[in-house]
């Protein structure tokens, strides 16, 4: 039996996405209602990564820890590898998760009153993480075109003009499922450049890509890459998001050390013994585990289409890349409420209100389809019973 079919019990484990549904969604069956929302596997890591642990866990002292050159070549090479960019070790500055750096960087290279500018729909924290900061969001209305979304050039080149000083890409796009092209990233770059916008690049998606697509890293494609800072984590491609590891992949050296100096006056120590070692092992040998992912994530993405489709106004197509599908359920006629309520009080289901993405969201649902398939045919059926 693979490991990927097996279903795990996650209740009462402290997990987000099945321990907090009464407080998120202010319910009280909270026990009977299935989590399809937060954006975390149910699936068992890579057994490698486990080993791992519990070899380092054998050694019975766990003093301060430093991130060695094997761990920052472990990445390096997997980039290389995987994406053709090549990034030097001595770019890389390991953080807790995607999210802190990006904050991260905001401070160091916005003031207060700053625009930052973002696509919508898009991943919250891209909104709320520069607001809470101080800084003035700006956004460009991405296009829906073919179930897909594409660019608005006339509007993102309408804010780049507006004095915006820092620009955050979603690549691939959380929660449409885009995998932006060669050609939009080239454009994407050159016109940041040309008024001088510093990109934060979320790629924290990238290996999560279903064939033909293929994922392009902004670096590939710009001119100057100082004027890129790149985001990568093994966290969603190994389901290690509880064990808090990223990188900043940063070129400009006088960036790493604006950046450095702000990490000191916060009292940042970098990671932990367990999560150097976790990241350096699933680079360093969670590639087969990834291939049999992906080829279990496409079952998954098919079944739901083909029966999701199938319900009176409901759209969905595959996306390109990320385990999540964006679910346009506006041709229903109801409300954002309305659905929600059907969902989690007829089909005993959660998933993401589209709303949580920005007002271009209103109308779609995000569903998380990294679980087994026997919970996603579940989830298939909750969703029709809402419906009925």
């Amino acid at each position: 039996m693979s490991i990927f079919s097996t279903v795990f019990n996650r209740r009462n484990t402290y997990s987000a996405k099945w321990d907090m549904l009464e407080q998120v969604y202010s319910i009280n069956n909270a026990s009977e209602v299935l989590p399809m929302w937060v954006a975390d596997m149910d699936f068992a890591i890579p057994s490698v990564i486990i080993e791992a642990l519990q070899t380092r866990m054998e050694h019975p002292v766990f003093g301060y820890s430093m991130a060695p050159e094997e761990t920052k070549s472990s990445l390096t090479k997997w980039v290389a590898d995987k994406h053709q960019v090549t990034i030097q070790n001595e770019w890389i500055m390991f953080r807790q998760g995607v999210i802190p750096g990006i904050a991260e960087v905001i401070e160091a290279f916005t003031e207060v009153g700053d625009k930052v500018l973002i696509h919508t729909p898009v991943y919250p924290p891209f909104t709320t993480i520069p607001t809470n900061l101080g800084r003035e969001v700006v956004t460009s209305q991405l296009i829906e075109m073919d179930n897909s979304y594409e660019m608005d050039w006339h509007s993102f080149e309408k804010c780049l003009k507006n004095d915006v000083k820092a620009f955050i890409l979603c690549n691939p796009h959380n929660p449409g499922g885009k995998v932006w092209s060669k050609g939009d990233l080239t454009k994407m770059a050159a016109l940041c450049q040309q008024y001088n916008v510093l990109v934060l690049s979320d790629e924290i998606h990238s290996d999560l890509i279903f064939e033909p697509n293929k994922h392009t890293p902004l670096l590939n494609v710009a001119e100057d890459p100082n004027n890129i800072i790149t985001f990568f984590a093994p966290t969603k491609t190994f389901n290690l998001a509880g064990i808090q590891a990223a990188a900043m992949v940063v070129p400009d050296e006088q960036k790493r050390k604006v950046l450095e100096n702000l990490a000191m006056s916060r009292g940042y120590m970098g990671l932990n013994i367990f999560s150097l070692t976790a990241l350096q092992t699933a680079y360093e040998q969670g590639g087969p585990w990834l291939e049999e992912l992906l080829e279990v994530l496409t079952v998954n993405m098919d079944y739901v289409i083909e029966h999701l489709s199938k319900l009176e106004g409901i759209k969905v197509s595959k996306p390109e890349g990320t385990y999540l599908v964006w679910i346009d359920y506006r041709g229903t006629g109801l409300s954002e409420k309305e659905m929600m309520d059907r969902l989690l009080t007829v089909g005993k289901l959660a998933l993401e209100p589209g709303s949580k993405y920005g007002k271009a969201g209103e109308g779609f649902l995000r569903m998380n389809l990294a679980c087994p398939l026997s919970t996603v045919q579940d989830g298939v059926e909750r969703f029709k019973k809402s419906l009925e």
